[in-house]
């Protein structure tokens, strides 16, 4: 479909009728000969001499052709355009953040899986969150590991295929031996600072207690919630074990209840897939839609027209200019 991105730029079409019928002819003056027999000179050629300026007169085909440029010109100026069929895409409305204990004690070989197969628990972890990163189609997801550190394994992206293999790498013991919850929070809430999502989603897993955060979990909670993030928290471990290999089951729960989220415990595999599954139906994705047009200029066509006649209007003239004197030269 053919459009005009400056529509107005037509009001200008009437401009050259209006310069011919307002302005004044332009007068040259120019020095003559006078002689005192002018009477009888104009008397013998049968001529009547009158006052005022000379107007030359213009072949039709001249005033055919400027009105023509003209036309294109204008034409150009509003700049046409092709516009194509509308183009729907579905972008994220939401920003997931996975935060996964690698501490210590993520290497007890203790994780049922759904076959009865007992694997160590970031094994277990990695199986079951790869297939959950694998079902974010839609979302920007981010990965958080922490242990006595924490740190972005993953920033945000859509490339699921890579944060899942980025995932596949981790190891236990790569952030330390000790537990940071509450660092972990506020670094996915340093990480939230330049998110434009209408949904902020936090997934924290861990089978310890915070034993080493400059900042408390439940403050780190707390902040959270006044920047709009909702955090869901998993449990699993012992939580009659003692030192790093209890699990702190209270923290997890008032975690996720300061920021409106929920928190869940998991003793296997089997039930860590449904918390997962859980939490697709308690979060679902958010899209927004953006639709547009793709638009294809023209101007460049009625321009490039204007000029090449132009100076075809210029090489004719002159061309038959130089044919008219080389006639009168023979003539002469």
């Amino acid at each position: 479909m053919l459009e005009f991105e400056w529509p107005w730029a037509f009001a200008l079409l009437p401009l050259p009728l209006l310069v011919w019928w307002l302005m004044p002819p332009y007068r040259n003056q120019q020095v003559s000969v006078h002689v005192p027999f002018f009477d009888r000179l104009a008397e013998a050629t049968g001529q009547t001499p009158q006052a005022g300026a000379v107007v030359l007169r213009r072949h039709a085909v001249q005033m055919i052709g400027a009105a023509l440029v003209w036309l294109l010109l204008v034409t150009a100026l509003a700049r046409p355009q092709k516009v194509g069929d509308a183009v729907t895409h579905e972008i994220s409305a939401r920003d997931l953040i996975l935060a996964v204990d690698i501490s210590g004690s993520m290497e007890q070989p203790d994780f049922r899986t759904p076959d009865g197969k007992m694997i160590k628990r970031l094994d277990g972890v990695k199986q079951v969150l790869g297939d959950f990163i694998s079902r974010r189609h839609g979302d920007r997801v981010a990965l958080i590991l922490f242990g006595t550190k924490a740190y972005i394994q993953v920033p945000f992206t859509q490339d699921l295929q890579t944060a899942r293999t980025l995932l596949d790498q981790t190891e236990v013991g790569m952030a330390g031996q000790q537990t940071v919850i509450g660092d972990s929070i506020g670094l996915a809430i340093k990480t939230f600072e330049k998110s434009t999502a209408k949904q902020k989603l936090v997934i924290l897993l861990t089978d310890g207690n915070d034993t080493a955060s400059r900042v408390p979990p439940e403050h780190a909670a707390d902040i959270a919630r006044q920047n709009g993030i909702v955090i869901y928290t998993i449990g699993f471990g012992d939580p009659n074990a003692t030192g790093e290999n209890r699990v702190d089951l209270s923290t997890l729960r008032q975690v996720a209840s300061t920021t409106e989220g929920q928190f869940f415990r998991a003793e296997d595999g089997a039930q860590l897939q449904t918390i997962y599954a859980d939490i697709d139906r308690l979060a679902p994705v958010k899209l927004d839609t953006v639709s547009w047009r793709p638009r294809l200029p023209l101007y460049q066509w009625p321009l490039g027209a204007a000029v090449a006649l132009t100076l075809g209007f210029w090489i004719a003239l002159l061309s038959g200019s130089g044919i008219f004197r080389w006639r009168s030269r023979r003539h002469a």
